[in-house]
């Protein structure tokens, strides 16, 4: 059950690593899911955007890009890129706590691992529950 956080290209320090760890494994159980490793990339906009182009041919900034890696039913591998700048963005526009969005983000990768998708109106609404429980969870821990 590894979780790992990385920085890429920028000057970041993830706070709370254990708690966020131990919240990330609960949501995942909560999903019953385990997580085999699961790799957390913090990094710019422009290290992202590189990512967005070279493996979805996408030529916009994002918040998030998820790789799922699991080959097993039930148990979760993957890599989730963060974009620290969009992070910041976002929690400014949406007038938020950084550390609020930033957890929002952390678990939307998650759940997009555990099946969940966004790409429709009705996907969406569900998301955004799911990652109001995740948030709420994190309180909690």
């Amino acid at each position: 059950m590894a979780i790992n956080f990385f920085i890429e290209e920028i000057s970041f320090a993830l706070k709370n690593r254990r708690r966020r760890k131990a919240w990330l494994r609960q949501l995942a159980l909560s999903e019953n899911h385990d997580i085999a490793e699961l790799n957390y990339i913090f990094c710019s906009d422009d290290y992202l955007l590189t990512i967005n182009k070279e493996y979805l041919n996408h030529d916009t900034f994002t918040d998030i890009i998820t790789f799922d890696n699991s080959e097993e039913e039930g148990v979760i591998e993957g890599d989730i890129f963060i974009s620290i700048d969009r992070v910041k963005d976002n929690a400014r526009t949406l007038k938020i706590q950084e550390e609020e969005e930033l957890n929002r983000v952390i678990s939307h990768g998650l759940l997009h691992l555990l099946g969940y998708k966004d790409k429709t109106k009705a996907q969406s609404v569900l998301m955004r529950n799911k990652e109001d429980f995740a948030i709420s969870l994190y309180e909690k821990t």
